[in-house]
């Protein structure tokens, strides 16, 4: 195992501290309700998704920018059905959580159904390290977990600022994957990819201006990217492929896609190859548009630093 792994964070005394006693009553909450039937805890997320499409927030507004950006083409109606049907999908993932991080693996093997697996199958049998692309779908905490059991991962992954909160995330996301690293730890995921572990990668958010290129997504012509995808599909016998997680429509469970590995890919032209993982990632989303997290600023950055915020 690499020996650049995050440390599991520990248990604190302070964390039984009055600061964290919120904290506390979210998690007993939380798990109380993950052992509930799978199809209430659903029914329980659609509800407190649409309270909170009503109450109207923030991060309402961000998504209702982003679809308008990236689906110029679609009605206002059309947008707003997209919208609230998100905001439903962003309560099941609130319950999702629970699952994903405390449900026993019977459980969840019984829901997921995993489609491509034997791409990462031929790619370990050649001793090829493998750069599995993901997006953020609101159903990751569950996929996450899934993914890990025939084929555990080495985890790229953003730390909680809470740190009692980051205590059982750490936990519930590695519980069925080799180990996991800090978002900054460049170094520790191209070391596992030589060690030719299966790492998974999230590019679809916007990251910032450094290491960044503009190129198109969806509607945005301009859309700030991240080239830390081509840092790493670079390195020496690394393939790239997609995998797609997706709730099925009848509630049964979940469907997980495993692309083929990526022909001819990187190219020497960091702007194509940018373009090409964007598109791959909007005929992903695109699937089930309310199922992505649009809640995020995902065009935040632009191209001129003295232009308006597109979200204001």
């Amino acid at each position: 195992m690499s020996s650049n792994k995050v440390l599991q964070p520990d248990f604190k005394l302070t964390f039984l501290l009055p600061k964290y006693w919120l904290t506390w009553l979210g998690v007993v909450m939380l798990y109380s309700i993950s052992w509930l039937p799978y199809k209430w805890q659903l029914g329980l997320g659609r509800l407190l998704g649409r309270l909170l499409y009503q109450i109207g927030s923030k991060r309402k507004h961000i998504a209702e920018v982003n679809l308008k950006l990236c689906f110029p083409e679609m009605s206002e109606q059309e947008r707003q059905h997209i919208l609230k049907k998100n905001f439903e999908n962003t309560g099941i993932a609130l319950f999702e959580t629970g699952m994903g991080w405390w449900w026993p693996n019977w459980r969840v093997n019984r829901k997921v159904n995993i489609v491509g697996v034997e791409h990462i199958d031929k790619a370990q049998r050649e001793g090829k390290g493998i750069l599995l692309l993901a997006m953020h779908y609101l159903s990751v905490e569950m996929n996450a977990r899934a993914v890990g059991h025939g084929h555990p991962m080495v985890v790229f992954y953003r730390p909680h600022n809470n740190p009692l909160m980051e205590f059982f995330q750490f936990r519930g996301r590695g519980r069925s994957n080799k180990y996991m690293l800090g978002k900054k730890d460049v170094k520790g995921l191209i070391r596992a990819l030589k060690e030719g572990e299966a790492c998974i990668y999230l590019p679809d958010q916007d990251y910032g201006r450094n290491r960044s290129l503009f190129v198109p997504f969806f509607g945005v012509k301009e859309a700030a990217t991240t080239t830390g995808t081509l840092i790493f599909a670079r390195q020496k016998n690394v393939e790239t492929m997609m995998i797609v997680p997706t709730r099925n429509d009848d509630d049964s469970g979940y469907t997980l896609t495993i692309s083929p590995p990526f022909e001819n890919f990187p190219s020497k032209d960091d702007e194509a190859d940018l373009i090409r993982v964007n598109q791959e990632l909007e005929k992903a989303i695109a699937q089930k548009p309310e199922q992505y997290m649009w809640l995020h600023r995902r065009f935040k950055t632009r191209p001129d630093p003295d232009s308006p915020s597109l979200y204001k």
